[in-house]
């Protein structure tokens, strides 16, 4: 065997070889870059859907009712009245008045109105 064949066979072997090398290392340095917008994509996602409930948070009638009463010192009637039109055009009033209770209704009775508290 020629030595000039020897190095053209040794060339083409350390040319593969280098090539070979470069791929894997493309390979782990794109898998890196990959794994990095994953990352950047999570905390993304993160960041929104917190964005999110600040909003529906501070968009909820409870939230602007706090606001609204704080500022407003608002305070609810101790009697109302209801307002129902009808289709013919009548309009029927009636009002509501608490009862008033006594010990006996306090201890025993049933309590029929829904009270809801803000979290």
């Amino acid at each position: 065997m020629k030595i000039s064949r020897f190095l053209v066979i040794a060339f083409i072997l350390t040319s593969l070889s280098l090539l070979y090398v470069w791929q894997q290392t493309e390979i782990f340095r794109l898998a890196y870059l990959g794994q990095n917008k994953e990352v950047l994509h999570q905390d993304l996602l993160d960041k929104n859907s917190i964005l999110r409930y600040n909003i529906e948070k501070n968009a909820s009638l409870v939230y602007i009712a706090d606001a609204y009463s704080k500022e407003a010192n608002f305070q609810m009637p101790e009697s109302f009245r209801l307002v129902r039109a009808t289709r013919s055009g009548k309009i029927l009033v009636s009002e509501y008045l608490p009862k008033k209770q006594n010990l006996f209704s306090r201890l025993f009775g049933v309590r029929r109105e829904a009270e809801a508290k803000a979290p």
